[in-house]
């Protein structure tokens, strides 16, 4: 069991193969911060924010317990606010393009795969967190959380995250996209849910040579059958013929259409209307179709759109099984928010609330570089390392101990449960007036009468 000074060491060790010093210094005078020699200087104030997110996100006070040195809470207060968001986010890049190139990349059918999906978190009610992260429009003011909205770019094979943007709750995952364009290039596979299935977002990565796997977004109707004809449904649901041309048959749930670029009066909220005049008036697309059946569970369809056009190249049982891999991100999500405990995030600013995230996000990254040297030593797959006893490694490993088989997640392909909690946690009640209100009439409060 390590003990508590070493912790630190611990920090720096995993830090230094994967973020040098260097590196460090180097991301702060691309991004124009500039620094005194001081005790908490950029690398030292990202080694301790590293440690503080490493123990779950523990109090500031506890950092001079684990580090073993005098820390004051309020200088590395003004050391977090000193670091600039940009070096955090090209750290983080540079983090998973080290550890990717470590292990070395894993293509699908000669691909490089990559995830896309957003996820939120609950910032403090603070005036700041409110103005660039508002509450959600259910709430009454004052009695609920500001909530910071992460759009995330995965790698499909490692889990590793590439590039985070931030945005407030109730904005479209594509607004955030341009953001995660410049990380794609040529070779590159995004797989996607329906929300980021347009005909714009498929121009915009067809331009960049990327090609893209999403789900049919519902407003599209797609129809299998030649000639289109509207398909006789309930008098309820009028489904009208398909909006796209059909090209040519590739097999049974199998076609290749050409998609119309709607007008311009319909040119989507987040891309300008200049570059979007400028997008092709015309795009072959790929739609696949197929049935999940399982017993005990309702039949569900599934339909894809993709730029993966080869039926030799990619087969539609292999495209399928791709997409199967979608769910993943939410398995990774869940790693940060449950047991890495991001759900809750402590800084009271909303630039504050980005750092702490990205520091989450590199904290993952580091986690997910010792489940790939043990998966590639244990010859299994990475997900099927366990995250939590990694951690648990990570948290009570001393400097320089070498990696010991960690517990293997088996498969459960096909589990199917109802999502419920059986425990009630606490019997208090909500809050549905300020605090300070309730404050100045002690007699309303809920249990008194």
């Amino acid at each position: 069991m390590a003990t508590l000074t070493s912790a630190l060491e611990r920090v720096k060790q995993e830090l230094d193969q994967y973020l040098p010093v260097t590196v460090i210094a180097q991301a702060c005078v691309a991004a124009g911060h500039r620094w005194r020699r001081r005790k908490f200087d950029p690398v030292f104030t990202i080694q301790l924010f590293v440690l503080q997110v490493l123990h779950f996100n523990t109090a500031i006070t506890h950092l001079r317990h684990l580090a073993q040195r005098p820390i004051n809470a309020a200088a590395y207060c003004k050391a977090r606010m000193r670091l600039p968001l940009a070096v955090l986010q090209q750290l983080l890049e540079h983090s998973a393009a080290a550890i990717a190139g470590a292990t070395g990349p894993r293509l699908w059918c000669g691909l490089r795969t990559y995830l896309v999906d957003a996820t939120c978190a609950l910032a403090p009610d603070t005036p700041d967190n409110q103005k660039h992260f508002p509450q959600p429009h259910g709430q009454k003011q004052g009695c609920g959380f500001p909530v910071p909205k992460l759009l995330g770019l995965f790698d499909a094979y490692s889990g590793l995250i590439v590039r985070v943007v931030f945005s407030p709750l109730y904005t479209h995952d594509l607004r955030g996209m341009p953001g995660l364009h410049p990380r794609l290039g040529l070779g590159d596979l995004l797989v996607g849910d329906r929300a980021f299935c347009s005909y714009a977002h498929f121009a915009l990565l067809s331009a960049r040579a990327v090609r893209a796997v999403f789900r049919i977004h519902a407003s599209r109707n797609v129809s299998f059958r030649s000639p289109r004809r509207p398909r006789r449904q309930r008098r309820r649901r009028r489904v009208g013929p398909s909006r796209s041309r059909w090209v040519r048959r590739l097999g049974r749930g199998d076609q290749l259409v050409l998609w119309t670029k709607p007008r311009a009066c319909y040119c989507p909220k987040w891309l300008p209307l200049r570059p979007y005049l400028a997008l092709p008036e015309e795009l072959l697309i790929r739609e696949v179709r197929w049935s999940l059946v399982a017993h005990g569970q309702r039949t569900r369809v599934v339909t894809l759109a993709t730029t993966l056009l080869d039926p030799k190249l990619y087969p539609k049982a292999k495209i399928a099984e791709l997409y199967g891999l979608r769910w993943t991100i939410e398995t990774h999500f869940g790693e940060l928010k449950t047991t890495l405990k991001m759900r809750r995030i402590k800084c009271q600013t909303a630039a504050g609330v980005q750092k702490e995230m990205v520091i989450f996000c590199l904290v993952y990254n580091l986690t997910h570089a010792l489940m790939l040297r043990a998966a590639g030593r244990q010859r299994v797959p990475p997900d099927r390392i366990s995250f939590l006893d990694t951690l648990r490694w990570l948290l009570s490993a001393a400097p320089g101990a070498p990696l010991p088989d960690l517990l293997v997640n088996p498969r459960r392909n096909g589990r199917h449960q109802p999502r419920v909690v059986k425990d009630r946690h606490d019997g208090y009640q909500r809050m549905t007036v300020p605090r300070g209100l309730m404050n100045q009439h002690p007699e309303n409060w809920p249990g008194r009468k």
